[in-house]
């Protein structure tokens, strides 16, 4: 390989090197977002943005319309009564519901609301100590006279039942020994290790529609 030929390829490979650089660039500038909080989300100075913002959901605040969900977060840490509203368009996580961390991605609107393209939810597992808690079986045989009195269930997450929070029944309840199952009604934020056919201890009441109306779910200890 003769001199000439050598300088034409260090050329060329600089620049591919600069076309590389420049394009990652621009990739890596579209892609980012900054992080902030849902004060300064909320001050008019973001419209336009990218961002990402986390907060808790605040409670009763969300609503789903032809597959559109709205909610808003709050910082737990901080100003309580500062809300920033989210609208997501994507599937939304099993986990979500009241006071869940919802770490949000997207851009504010004119209108002030965080019009997300990414919505991940966390939340701490919960343990409960299963040994006085009564089978599903059993909850059922008790009819009308355990209808509105404080009781403690035992059972499985039927497979393909479990939902986010405001689609309907959270899940059902079922006794992995007689097949007896109760639907379960919860809003609250639900750990992201309760998966379908996860055993779960279930506290709260059965209302008068024959569904177990859940005020707290754990994992059993």
């Amino acid at each position: 390989m003769n001199t000439k030929t050598k300088r034409r390829m260090i050329a060329v490979t600089g620049v591919i090197v600069i076309v590389l650089v420049i394009v990652l660039a621009v990739v890596g500038g579209s892609s980012s977002a900054k992080t902030v909080s849902i004060e300064e989300a909320t001050n008019g100075n973001m419209v336009d943005q990218k961002i990402q913002v986390s907060g808790n959901v605040v409670e009763n605040s969300y609503e789903t319309v032809d597959n559109v969900l709205t909610f808003d977060i709050y910082n737990p840490d901080g100003d309580a009564s500062k809300h920033l509203r989210v609208r997501y368009a994507g599937g939304v996580s099993t986990t979500f519901g009241n006071d869940v961390t919802a770490i949000c991605t997207g851009k504010i609107g004119e209108d002030g609301v965080l019009n997300a393209s990414e919505l991940v939810t966390k939340c701490p597992s919960k343990y409960e100590n299963s040994t006085d808690a009564l089978p599903v079986f059993q909850l059922l045989e008790y009819g009308d006279d355990i209808v509105g009195k404080p009781v403690k269930v035992v059972g499985d997450v039927q497979g393909g039942t479990l939902k986010a929070a405001g689609e309907g029944d959270r899940f059902v309840l079922v006794d992995p020994e007689t097949g007896s199952s109760i639907p379960v009604l919860f809003d609250g934020a639900l750990s992201d290790e309760i998966q379908e056919d996860s055993s779960v201890v279930v506290t709260g009441s059965v209302n008068s529609d024959g569904k177990f109306e859940a005020t707290e779910v754990a994992l059993p200890q």
